[in-house]
């Protein structure tokens, strides 16, 4: 049997329904805080065998939602795509070993730093390159897309005639750099030993050269500008973690040496 409704309460009813899609998602769960996280980026963002997001990232990121009394919520994407999803309120923060850059603090904020890694260039052992811009004049160099590395190699290698690939995820470049599509692979030095050169695939692989300066201060959250109050919080649970030991406690599970940098 059909219930009928009067007219009045039938749009009320509608009304409601169409509020409630429209409300934005931070209001449907204040105490979940939104990460966006690629994880193609070993050891600091991985994907394990279950489906779940692992890594020093996550550590850290736990630990600091579980200090500040939220919940994290993590958000899968290309780094490319992170800040403008951030800035669409897509997510609330990001925390996928995003360097903090003078070009990215236009654009956003960044919590205190949490750790700083050098750079480095890698190719197969006995390569005839040099880091340098004639050295690697005629290479063809892979990135990923979006980071701090693309931005360097193609200010500093590619007008003297290095071509610069951009990959979408990590694990592109490397793929195509164990496949000889790519002479070289600039990342982080940390990320390349144990995400590659440490690996089966990575071996007859290595560093070219020394570690580079990006001029980047180290990696950090990235937030909203606006979003003041929730950077407070995050710097403050950063503050005290590697004041009670807690920090240097989640890093000696991955590394074994100072992560955090001067």
């Amino acid at each position: 049997m059909k219930t009928f409704f009067p007219k009045r309460a039938a749009a009320a009813i509608a009304m409601t329904a169409a509020m409630a899609f429209a409300m934005p998602a931070s209001a449907k769960d204040a105490n979940v805080l939104r990460l966006g996280i690629d994880p193609t980026y070993p050891p600091m963002d991985v994907k394990t065998p279950d489906g779940h997001v692992a890594g020093f990232d996550v550590d850290l990121a736990d630990e600091i939602c579980r200090r500040i009394a939220m919940h994290c919520e993590w958000v899968e994407m290309e780094f490319s795509g992170m800040i403008p999803a951030l800035q669409a309120r897509k997510i609330d923060a990001i925390i996928s070993s995003m360097a903090i850059t003078e070009k990215r603090m236009q654009q956003i904020a960044f919590s205190t730093k949490l750790f700083q890694f050098k750079s480095r260039l890698i190719a197969k052992a006995g390569a005839p390159m040099t880091v340098s811009a004639d050295g690697l004049r005629g290479k063809r160099i892979g990135v990923q897309s979006g980071t701090q590395f693309e931005t360097y190699a193609q200010k500093n290698w590619q007008p003297a005639g290095a071509e610069v690939v951009a990959y979408q995820s990590q694990e592109g470049v490397f793929n195509d750099l164990t496949s000889g599509r790519l002479d070289a692979a600039l990342l982080g030095s940390v990320e390349a030993e144990h995400g590659f050169l440490k690996t089966s695939r990575g071996q007859g692989f290595g560093f070219v050269g020394g570690p580079l300066e990006m001029g980047d201060h180290g990696t950090g959250i990235g937030m909203r500008k606006d979003d003041t109050a929730l950077k407070a919080k995050i710097d403050q649970a950063i503050t005290s973690m590697r004041a009670d030991g807690t920090y240097q406690k989640i890093s000696r599970k991955y590394f074994d040496f100072d992560v955090y940098g001067n």
